[in-house]
């Protein structure tokens, strides 16, 4: 395709064209395990619907595919500083993101979890359609095809937001992390049955290491919590069936819409919108709305801002993933979301003033250090 179009294009412009298909071709390829490695339960993904995903890229990286003709304007002080701040902000929203959800669960003793994910959601479907009006963005249309083609996996990522969500309220924040590399574990066995799939011994070193910190980190966890820990290990299944029916659900959802594509704000909008009927419906059957009438929570002002900034927060991961990845590339983007769940583990025992011992201090950055080298193992796997 770049060959016929090549003629009579500037340097400056072919990088680009070449930038934005090997770009695409990752998210092609890689929608699973880069969500994984997020610090959030992602799309958390909802954001996560970042949604985006794997270490296994194709091989171009976007660091080493950069391309410039002698004429063209040299643009290493630009660059640089555009992946620096591109880089802090996506680690600020996925870092506040798990920080300011758990402050609502838990400082404000908020007991109504699936709410949260619907207003959460509702401002992220408010602000997409606004943007797409504005035309900042593109976006499919919601056809009936597409939202019956979509409607399973939307499912399993609604379970995923709301066990998430419960487990927040009762297990700390850098055990939360910790036990999310459960996920890898049941992904990677996933893919070797499911899809014929095999990884090498580093993988599965790091895989064994993570299964490792799991366990000793709850067995010597001072505030363990079997409620919290049961919806955490439910969290981690539903995670690793969302990952693993997402691409074929991608593939057939893109033969419904119309442009024959399905970029990233679309899955957003997509995602969020069908959660919010199966999200009031399960708001409903767990005894919410009663507790909703009766909380004195609504009537604070300062508790509304902070659930919308919550759903911002979401909202911002999804772009500050995509212009970190547009700075970077496949390499940088794994590595970073691996290494920043250390500051956010640390920022959480902090914050909420986590009663913890040296044990089971030592098992989080043993759970922490084996999520880098499962990172490092996936990339050298592909490489």
């Amino acid at each position: 395709m770049f060959a016929s179009i090549d003629f009579g294009l500037s340097g400056k412009t072919r990088s680009r064209l070449l930038k934005r298909r090997r770009l695409s071709d990752w998210f092609e390829g890689n929608v699973i395990w880069v969500s994984i490695s997020l610090p959030i339960s992602l799309f958390q993904i909802r954001r996560s619907s970042l949604v985006m995903k794997s270490y296994e890229h194709d091989g171009l990286d976007l660091e080493d595919g950069k391309t410039r003709k002698a004429g063209d304007k040299p643009t290493l002080r630009k660059i640089p500083n555009q992946a620096l701040l591109s880089g802090l902000a996506y680690c600020v929203s996925s870092c506040s993101m798990i920080l300011v959800n758990k402050f609502v669960l838990s400082s404000y003793n908020f007991n109504a979890g699936i709410f949260l994910m619907l207003y959460q959601n509702f401002v992220s479907v408010i602000i997409v359609m606004a943007l797409s009006l504005m035309g900042l963005i593109t976006t499919e249309p919601l056809t009936w095809r597409l939202i019956k083609v979509w409607f399973p996996v939307n499912v399993i990522f609604v379970g995923m937001l709301i066990t998430s969500m419960f487990s927040l309220k009762y297990i700390n924040v850098a055990m939360v992390t910790v036990l999310k590399n459960v996920t890898n574990v049941i992904t990677a066995v996933g893919e070797m049955y499911l899809f014929n799939k095999h990884h090498d011994n580093r993988v599965w070193l790091a895989l064994f290491l993570m299964i490792i910190s799991a366990v000793s980190g709850g067995i010597t966890d001072l505030s363990f919590n079997a409620v919290g820990y049961a919806w955490q290990i439910a969290n981690c299944f539903l995670t690793a069936s969302y990952s693993l029916t997402l691409r074929k659900t991608m593939d057939t959802a893109k033969q419904v819409t119309q442009s024959g594509n399905l970029n990233e704000f679309s899955m957003v909008l997509l995602n969020n919108t069908l959660s919010l009927p199966l999200g009031l419906i399960l708001s409903f059957a767990f005894n919410e709305m009663d507790y909703l009438y009766n909380t004195p929570l609504l009537q604070l002002p300062s508790f509304w801002m902070v659930m919308t900034l919550s759903g911002l927060l979401g909202l911002a991961i999804s772009f500050t993933s995509m212009w970190f990845l547009h700075q970077t590339g496949a390499t940088t983007y794994s590595l970073v979301g691996s290494l920043n769940k250390i500051p956010l583990s640390i920022a959480g025992i902090v914050l909420f003033h986590v009663p913890t011992s040296l044990q089971n201090s030592a098992s989080i950055l043993f759970g922490l250090v084996a999520g880098v080298v499962f990172a490092r193992a996936k990339m050298r796997e592909k490489s």
